[in-house]
């Protein structure tokens, strides 16, 4: 694949490209591919969601009154990044403002994003440097899709996530893409959510208050993995409505804006503000379990 880095690891592979620093496969010692293929159903195989996550009202980015083209899910993932470090079991690529960028985003920053390979793991990390000389307005995320089902001999509704405390908060839901006020009772049962298709006929089940940090997607029998996040405030859990043969599980640190919210973006519900010269660092891990 062009442009792209093989990570060779202790049971692990991972191969990530520079279009979008995007995880683009993810296997086992074995050969078995855990990661989306990005077939016709969805396009996408791990996207970064960087600056927004979700979509904004009218895909409009307000700041000091202007208002800025934002599209669902921010540019991160459709530009070129810059290959920072290359290494066989690590890599990171960067991503700076420029011209482009500032007609959406009018910020200075800077976006580090590191894969780096552990026995049986894979932990990414998302490094956002404010470079400017005012507050950053920002959010984050993580999209990976794996295969669902996991073997293609067992049935989706095999599959459950397992969660690591009981996550017995009220749901979000979203509509044309949009926060919607309400909240819905839980469909996960203490600690376990059980799958099927008929789960996103309402679009991506959002956890903006989860109990814990970590969840383990397998069924009884077969490999699983296991995700653990640390400085993502919100989870969300997707596939494609009407059903489609992958699962989104998304640490987020932001949310698609409410429907009525017409503010400014710094004020906008999930945006983290980072000072001048500052920087945020999140990470998520994906484990292997066999």
């Amino acid at each position: 694949m062009a442009d792209s880095q093989t990570l060779h690891g202790d049971g692990i592979s991972a191969v990530i490209t520079g279009q979008g620093a995007e995880l683009v496969s993810l296997r086992d010692a074995q050969g078995f591919e855990f990661l989306w293929q990005a077939g016709p159903a969805w396009r996408r195989h791990s996207p970064v969601l960087f600056p927004i996550v979700g979509r904004l009202k009218s895909d409009q980015l307000r700041h000091r009154g202007r208002t800025y083209p934002m599209t669902q899910h921010g540019f991160a993932r459709d530009k070129p990044f810059d290959w920072a470090e290359r290494g066989p079991r690590s890599c990171t690529l960067v991503l700076t403002d420029d011209a482009d960028t500032r007609a959406h985003y009018p910020f200075a920053f800077r976006l580090a994003v590191t894969y780096t390979l552990e026995p049986q793991q894979l932990r990414v990390n998302f490094e956002i440097t404010n470079t400017g000389d005012e507050p950053l307005p920002a959010s984050i995320g993580a999209h990976p899709a794996f295969n669902w089902p996991l073997l293609p001999e067992l049935p989706k509704e095999a599959y459950r996530l397992t969660f690591a405390e009981a996550e017995p908060a009220p749901i979000r839901r979203l509509k044309d893409g949009l926060l919607l006020p309400k909240s819905w009772p839980t469909p996960i049962k203490g600690r376990t959510l059980t799958l099927s298709e008929r789960l996103f006929d309402d679009d991506a089940v959002i956890l903006d208050q989860p109990a814990g940090t970590s969840v383990r997607y397998g069924a009884e029998r077969g490999p699983a993995i296991e995700m653990t996040w640390l400085g993502f405030e919100e989870l969300g859990i997707w596939s494609k409505p009407g059903g489609a043969p992958f699962l989104c599980i998304e640490p987020w640190h932001g949310i698609a804006s409410p429907g009525d919210f017409d503010g400014e973006f710094r004020d906008k519900l999930g945006v983290m503000l980072i000072e001048p010269t500052a920087k945020h660092v999140l990470t998520y891990q994906i484990r292997i379990v066999e």
